[in-house]
């Protein structure tokens, strides 16, 4: 069974601004928000969000340069993991698949290449937006 790590104050700052958020945000946006609270460095937020990213807690949406919480209560760290990004929105919903997941090991082998970490950003409009 995991748990959740230990956080200093800066990384659960920055990761209770992120599960409370309902988009994904930049760093500086998470800056913005705990400013008052004595965080006041770029370089705060990062180490914190690289920790948390770490632990599996947060995830780098790299098409916006935003990061969102795990929508995976155990928070464990994802072997390949897809978002489905609204661009009107910007709701993102997350999501796992272990036939994907084998279909790109078995893709990554046929290419002898090693792959630590596997994201698919897929970018278009949510059923609300479509409406």
């Amino acid at each position: 069974m995991n748990t959740q790590p230990r956080l200093t104050r800066n990384q659960d700052m920055v990761f209770r601004v992120l599960v409370d958020a309902k988009t994904p945000l930049s760093a500086y946006t998470i800056l913005d928000q705990v400013r008052e609270f004595g965080i006041r460095a770029p370089l705060q937020i990062y180490r914190a969000l690289d920790k948390l990213q770490g632990w599996g807690m947060v995830h780098r949406l790299e098409s916006l340069n935003a990061f969102i919480a795990c929508a995976r209560a155990d928070c464990q760290r994802h072997e390949m993991v897809a978002f489905a990004i609204c661009d009107k929105c910007r709701h993102v919903s997350e999501f796992s698949d272990a036939q994907v997941k084998a279909h790109l090991d078995n893709w990554v082998g046929d290419k002898e290449f090693l792959a630590n970490q596997t994201a698919i950003e897929i970018r278009g409009t949510c059923r609300a937006c479509a409406r």
